[in-house]
């Protein structure tokens, strides 16, 4: 929360001509309160029905931004045509409208380009996109209206999220390299674009202020209420009042929401920089996301499995940068810096899930019948718990959509690359590609029972 909270300031200070950071702070600040009030007085149900509303007026004005900023440079065409010329310019390796840059370059190592493609995905804790599911995800999942509604609600987020949302900034971007060339802080350029009279009109200003403040609030709101429900449900009412009444869990959790925001309002004082603050978050988290995945596919992971990955991936990590100096900014030492998180991390859990207890045998029962994970891991398990599981295929027919559904985002994601920048025949493919991955994995799912488990021994 703290450097969104600094996105959002940064952007206030850019928008307004504030200089002065605790001025801007102060406007952050009623942002703050009315997300804040709205969260705490109507919990889930408000954060996603605004958001709904959210979602709509910043898409809208990112997609508009992207076409006035094309439009300015002469359109597609001339973009491409532009980009390429300051490619030859630059002497640079590679084009910038390459998908896969040139290997083994300063700015993009071999070995970093694997540790993005071939690692980070699975073995890294990001907030919004965790490894075996996190809090974002379960958050939408236990509002939907059933199991099935929840699974295509997931899938659409997905395909919202990483194959649509991307286009409307990486063009925006490609414009402001053509229409600022010269300017010595690339990341201002969307700004710069924004507040350029000649590219966006300045009666559209205000709407465009109103979209950044709809993605604050609703990544603000998600985060008070995902952060309440932490302190709640998972410590507070375990450990410290476990027979108050239901009124009194509502009233701790608003007091602990308006907490939360008072301690991320004084981090966000004391931030200078987004990316320090995001680049931390990233290697800190490296190694965790093994546990993550694996905790559904074997009973024997406990709760000590996920805290002692947590621990040795931040110990490691701050050691390798505050002893080893290695610098998580410089390409290299970033990619060799997960790679040895992600592995003194995977071998400190193991020893630690295989020194400790497991997880207490009614627990896991108890769990298997409510959450019924599939694939061999669980299989002793589901026969002690007594339930057969209707859905057909099991473990291998998720693993087929999984990979389906993996076809489907990139080839969604190229594809509409592709229509945009008017390549029409890669384009057919991918989006070919992606419709045949799609009703792959519709037809899956119509196979699929979505009834309760059964259960066949009642008396365990």
């Amino acid at each position: 929360m703290g450097w969104v909270n600094l996105a959002m300031v940064k952007i206030l200070q850019t928008t307004l001509g504030i200089e002065d950071k605790r001025k801007a702070m102060l406007i952050l600040v009623a942002m703050l309160l009315f997300t804040a009030f709205y969260t705490t007085i109507s919990g889930l149900w408000g954060v996603l029905v605004t958001d709904l509303f959210q979602f709509v007026l910043k898409m809208g004005m990112v997609i508009l931004l992207a076409i006035l900023a094309v439009n300015a440079v002469g359109g597609i065409d001339a973009l491409k045509t532009k980009i390429a010329a300051m490619d030859v310019v630059s002497g640079q390796a590679g084009s910038r409208l390459a998908f896969f840059p040139d290997t083994d370059t300063a700015w993009m190592p071999l070995i970093t380009l694997f540790v993005y493609l071939g690692v980070s995905w699975w073995s890294t804790w990001y907030p919004g996109a965790e490894p075996g599911g996190g809090g974002y995800v379960a958050q939408r999942i236990f509002s939907a209206k059933d199991e099935r509604h929840g699974l295509l609600a997931t899938l659409w987020f997905n395909i919202a999220h990483y194959a649509l949302r991307p286009w409307p900034w990486i063009l925006t971007a490609l414009a402001t390299l053509v229409l600022y060339p010269n300017l010595a802080d690339k990341e201002s350029g969307y700004i710069r674009a924004l507040m350029d009279p000649n590219v966006f009109p300045t009666y559209l200003r205000g709407f465009m202020l109103a979209a950044f403040a709809a993605a604050y609030m609703s990544t603000i709101g998600t985060q008070l209420n995902w952060g309440a429900s932490y302190v709640i449900n998972d410590f507070y009412r375990r450990f410290v009042a476990t027979d108050k009444r239901e009124r009194h869990y509502v009233i701790a959790s608003q007091v602990v929401t308006m907490l939360i925001m008072v301690i991320s309002l004084v981090i966000t004082f004391y931030l200078e920089s987004i990316r320090s603050a995001w680049t931390l978050l990233l290697v800190t988290g490296a190694g965790t996301g093994t546990v993550l995945l694996l905790r559904w596919f074997w009973w024997r992971i406990n709760a000590w499995s996920e805290i002692s990955a947590m621990i040795v991936a931040a110990t490691v990590s701050l050691m390798l940068q505050l002893v080893f100096k290695w610098d998580s900014a410089r390409p290299r030492d970033f990619a060799y810096l997960m790679l040895v998180t992600v592995g003194i991390t995977t071998v400190g859990w193991l020893v630690t899930t295989f020194l400790t207890k497991p997880e207490p045998h009614d627990t896991l029962v108890a769990f298997y019948r409510k959450v019924h994970p599939d694939g061999p891991g669980w299989k002793r398990i589901a026969s002690e718990a007594g339930v057969d599981h209707p859905h057909a295929g099991g473990i291998g027919a998720q693993l087929l959509n999984w990979v389906l559904g993996c076809v489907l985002i990139y080839a969604s994601l190229f594809g509409i690359g592709k229509l945009v920048m008017k390549e029409w025949g890669t384009a057919l493919l991918f989006i070919g590609a992606a419709l045949i991955a799609g009703l792959l994995i519709s037809r899956n799912l119509a196979r699929t029972d979505w009834r309760e488990p059964v259960r066949h021994d009642l008396q365990n």
